[in-house]
């Protein structure tokens, strides 16, 4: 599949690519540069935005503005940059990593120790009220989060197992379970319209994508080695973006911590913006 550069970014620890709809622009973080990215397709422009701490996440609200996965919590930025703290749980030596909105409107959010300890970090659930659920206090660096075409499935990564788990999203305690192996470590993850996971390794240049049924049926190949994240956007909804890192990349990656786009990769799924 033809992959193009949408933006020779550079970025430290780019992730969390998500489509924003209402302004037909993609939203991506630089988690270690504390930067909030907003991508424009139409122009190549990219607009960035400075976030006091650490970003693992950034994802649009549905009234303007944004929710943030940040080291210390979750916090809510208004459409004027107005900033206050949704839920605030600082823990020495975390930060935040990848999270995404559920179907029902909850932010899923993680974290990892700085160190990668085993088991360090956490996976939550913060409603629009600020209510806080811990979902599993045992992961070590929580990943990529994402649902079936009928919500009835969540998609689930804590890199270090090398492999995607799924669980039943219509539970009140649900039961983590393989769903594949990964050949590599892998990181963020999205899920199409004919409910393929698609997900980007780290240390691995390259996105995978499986079928429902668990099966490896697409591979691509991406010219930078720390493939970070993957999302779909464009106005159909067609292009994959695929966020890079230039940490840990070897010298000779000249491509390293761009935003890569492969253009009509497949079909992908409407985001659910945070209500708010």
């Amino acid at each position: 599949m033809k992959w193009d550069i949408a933006l020779p970014a550079q970025a430290q620890l780019g992730e969390g690519p998500t489509w924003d709809p209402a302004t037909r622009r993609l939203l991506w973080v630089d988690v270690l540069a504390s930067k909030i990215h907003t991508y424009h397709p139409g122009t190549g422009s990219d607009e960035v935005f400075s976030a006091d701490q650490h970003v693992g996440a950034a994802k649009p609200r549905a009234n303007g503005g944004l929710v943030a996965n940040l080291r210390d919590g979750v916090g809510l930025y208004d459409p004027d940059g107005t900033f206050h703290w949704l839920a605030h749980h600082p823990e020495e030596g975390c930060r935040a990593n990848d999270a995404a909105v559920a179907p029902d409107g909850a932010l899923w959010a993680g974290t990892m120790r700085y160190d990668e300890a085993p088991g360090g970090g956490k996976l939550r659930r913060v409603t629009a009220d600020g209510t806080v659920t811990t979902i599993r206090s045992d992961v070590t660096v929580s990943n990529g989060i994402a649902w079936s075409p009928d919500h009835s499935l969540m998609y689930y990564v804590d890199t270090p197992t090398r492999r995607i788990d799924v669980l039943d999203s219509d539970v009140p305690d649900p039961v983590f379970r393989p769903f594949v192996h990964v050949p590599g470590l892998p990181d963020g993850l999205t899920v199409d319209a004919d409910g393929c996971v698609w997900v980007a390794l780290w240390s691995g240049g390259r996105v995978l994508r499986y079928t429902p049924a668990g099966t490896l049926d697409r591979t691509v190949e991406i010219p930078a080695r720390q493939t970070t994240a993957c999302a779909f956007g464009g106005p159909d909804l067609r292009d994959l973006y695929v966020t890079t890192a230039t940490t840990a990349a070897p010298p000779d990656d000249s491509h390293a911590g761009s935003l890569f786009v492969v253009p009509n990769a497949g079909q992908g799924l409407p985001s659910t913006t945070f209500p708010g």
